[in-house]
């Protein structure tokens, strides 16, 4: 993202979706897929993105997303990201953990204590409803879905484009070249 991001000068927004929202906060052991996780494993090393194989656990991302959402109104929504990827790709961390996030945000530049407030009075809980309801809105059903041009167009396929799923960067980069 990083790359497409400075090389189009791209304005990237991350909307949060609601992946397996019923997953408990302690988590939930993964169904193993060695095709899956070979195919993401190999699109990781292509794009030399750490993964870790070792992901046995599948975890809870709702506090995650009200915290990319505090992240944001900080300023810091972009720079949230890649330790949010982290924590939960390879170093399998639970980041349906309080603690989890709040270390995370402070390896972010972000101030713990007030991360810590932002989790515990869930104050982006509407923000992050409204990001669920957008996804229902426009049909986003899967993650990662890359759209570029005005999602409002999404639905009619007018100046908007959508890619779904985990793809190497020459893929993004002829989405970015069709809309543009």
């Amino acid at each position: 993202m990083e790359k497409l991001r400075t090389t189009y000068g791209l304005d990237v927004k991350f909307t949060h979706f609601p992946l397996h929202p019923e997953t408990p906060t302690e988590g939930q052991p993964r169904t193993p897929s060695p095709a899956r996780d070979g195919r993401m494993k190999s699109l990781m090393e292509q794009e030399r993105l750490p993964y870790s194989s070792e992901r046995n656990m599948s975890y809870n991302s709702r506090l995650a997303q009200e915290l990319a959402k505090w992240a944001e109104s900080q300023g810091k929504g972009y720079e949230i990201h890649d330790p949010l990827f982290r924590a939960y790709f390879v170093d399998v961390n639970n980041i349906g953990k309080r603690d989890v996030l709040v270390a995370i945000a402070g390896t972010a530049g972000l101030p713990r204590d007030e991360a810590e407030e932002a989790l515990v009075s869930q104050s982006f809980k509407e923000a992050v409803d409204a990001d669920w309801k957008r996804c229902a809105e426009l049909g986003v059903t899967a993650v990662p879905t890359f759209v570029v041009g005005p999602s409002s167009n999404l639905r009619t396929g007018r100046n908007a484009y959508a890619l779904v799923g985990a793809h190497p960067y020459e893929e993004l980069e002829k989405l970015v070249q069709r809309a543009s």
